[in-house]
């Protein structure tokens, strides 16, 4: 595979609280995720650099979103996040290339800008001890 943009983007679903996954990749206007590992400083006083160890593989994201009340869209999946504690099956597809993991949803700050826009930045972070890993 070639070099590639994020235009190729081509899914981005969420799990709703029952389990049923909801393509919102049309409400998400951009998105940041991160996959990374815990660390371990083990230097000792004999050392002139720091000395670590990898530790556990953990996954974040936000995905900032508009508002969509329409039925199975982006309000449908993220409403929930206050009263429900479930993990949610988050799929991302880029480029062929996919990242799929079970996420737990932290908020859904509904915000209305000064200029009428309304719009929100889920936060979640990894549920189940899976490794993540593309696809």
């Amino acid at each position: 595979m070639a070099k590639t943009s994020g235009l190729g983007w081509s899914v981005c679903s969420v799990d709703d609280a029952s389990g049923t996954p909801k393509a919102i990749i049309n409400d998400v206007t951009n998105l940041q995720f991160a996959t990374p590992r815990a660390t371990q400083d083990i230097t000792g006083i004999d050392k002139s650099a720091i000395e670590r160890l990898l530790l556990l593989a953990d996954f974040s994201i936000t995905l900032n979103i508009v508002a969509d009340f329409a039925t199975g869209q982006a309000h449908d999946v993220f409403k929930t996040v206050p009263s429900t504690s479930v993990a949610r099956t988050t799929t991302l597809t880029v480029a062929g290339k996919t990242l799929a993991n079970e996420v737990l949803y932290t908020d859904y700050p509904l915000q209305r800008s000064n200029s009428g826009e309304l719009t929100a930045s889920v936060p979640g972070v990894l549920a189940d001890g899976t490794v993540p890993v593309w696809q």
